[in-house]
């Protein structure tokens, strides 16, 4: 059996199954926009603060003899990007706007097909957004369709969210998903419908896809690994004016939950101590800017990065209202820093309430607060959790996720 598997920008978690259907030698062919490997022109290049993005595509080189890339939507957007050509990027509209980069790799990987089949090739493994042209021309050649959902239903997605126009509206510019036009919708339904088999990485997105008005393929729920661990971490101690130093890492938009744990903040004062990491949406939102004044805030930083400000700081906050997994949870729990996770993610999952992190209701600044101010009324909690965490971590890797999903691939198309 030959697979063929594709993704536009290849995160951690396309990474390891890439590397992990190489190992298996399920392999025919990869497909992704960009592609770095250790030691290439393009990687070196990555070395240089301008183009510092190519590195986050690096790849594991034994994928290179059947990695192919279509790079220049994807060039194009991450120049727009940092020039400030919004227009070229704007949600669907843009001529290279990430909608556009999907879909330009979608067709590609179709057009594809005919020759995969001739060397073998049987399956397609493709992710939301980028696989209704795939799967169409897979079902013309008799391929299985195997679909990747990392982020919850689109209903579902509604239905919870809508709320936040009563809650926060003033937040509402920030969430590009009720933008979503009714093509995008239609192509997001039809990718469900034509799968084969539909593989998630949390309960919590399993759960969603009840919300679909029509049957769906079988649902199989992989949880995503975490990052190497790091050494043991020093806590230091809450004592004198020293405040708690909360961190959040993640696009800056309320269904991350970002307006809660503002008015959290907010509420606390000079008791915590809050520093942001990531991108505005858009510059539209108001009530966003003027939050960021209130603090640390940092538009971008490299994953080396990330690590180090996760061990420095005491808890990551991750909120959200709506989200498949949440790699930040993973990667700060392997710094031995403890998280507060929303139980619309995958943190009921990793995370044991009050043993190595804490869990909230999603949606709720009174949760979210309380549990803030039991850490404050006792900081020991910090280390004991984080110790914890630590140990979370270091049970379950990205090996672990590889050999996994390998594994439920080969037990379905056997």
């Amino acid at each position: 059996m030959k697979l063929i598997f594709s993704h536009p920008t290849g995160n951690a978690n396309v990474r390891s199954a890439a590397s992990g259907f190489m190992d298996a030698k399920l392999l025919d062919a990869f497909h992704t926009a960009i592609a770095s490997f250790p030691g290439s022109l393009l990687d070196r290049l990555g070395g240089i603060s301008p183009f510092s993005e190519i590195r986050r595509r690096r790849f594991d080189p034994a994928l290179r003899p059947v990695t192919h890339t279509w790079p220049w939507y994807e060039i194009s957007r991450l120049a727009a990007s940092r020039v400030g050509l919004t227009n070229l990027t704007e949600h669907e509209r843009g001529r290279f706007c990430i909608d556009a980069i999907y879909q330009d790799l979608d067709r590609r990987v179709a057009s594809s097909l005919q020759s995969s089949c001739y060397r073998g090739a049987s399956v397609v493994y493709a992710y939301e957004d980028g696989a209704v042209a795939t799967f169409r021309a897979a079902k013309k050649f008799g391929l299985q369709c195997l679909y990747d959902l990392p982020t919850g239903h689109w209903r579902a997605a509604r239905r919870l969210l809508e709320k936040e126009y009563e809650r926060w509206p003033e937040w509402i510019p920030t969430m590009s998903g009720f933008k979503d036009s009714d093509a995008k919708l239609k192509r997001k339904d039809e990718e469900l419908i034509l799968a084969d088999r539909i593989f998630v990485a949390s309960r919590f997105t399993a759960k969603t896809l009840e919300e679909c008005p029509f049957r769906t393929a079988p649902v199989e729920v992989v949880p995503y690994g975490f990052p190497p661990t790091a050494g043991p971490k020093v806590y230091e101690a809450l004592s004198g004016s020293r405040p708690l130093r909360l961190l959040f890492v993640g696009k800056l938009t309320q269904q991350k939950g970002i307006a809660d744990l503002f008015a959290v903040a907010k509420a606390l004062g000079s008791h915590v101590e809050l520093t942001v990491v990531g991108h505005k949406p858009n510059n539209n939102c108001g009530a966003l800017d003027k939050a960021l004044t209130t603090c640390r805030w940092i538009p971008s930083l490299h994953h080396e990065g990330i690590l180090k400000l996760m061990r420095e700081n005491d808890i990551l906050v991750f909120p959200s209202l709506f989200d498949g997994f949440g790699l930040v949870i993973a990667e700060a729990m392997s710094q031995g820093t403890p998280v507060i996770a929303s139980d619309r993610s995958a943190g009921p999952e990793l995370i044991s309430h009050g043993h190595n992190g804490w869990i909230v209701e999603a949606g709720s600044t009174v949760s979210l607060q309380a549990v803030v101010e039991e850490v404050l009324q006792r900081p020991e909690m910090i280390a004991e959790a984080g110790q914890e965490a630590l140990r979370t971590a270091s049970n379950r890797t990205w090996e672990g996720y590889k050999r996994e999903l390998t594994a439920a691939v080969l037990n379905h198309v056997a």
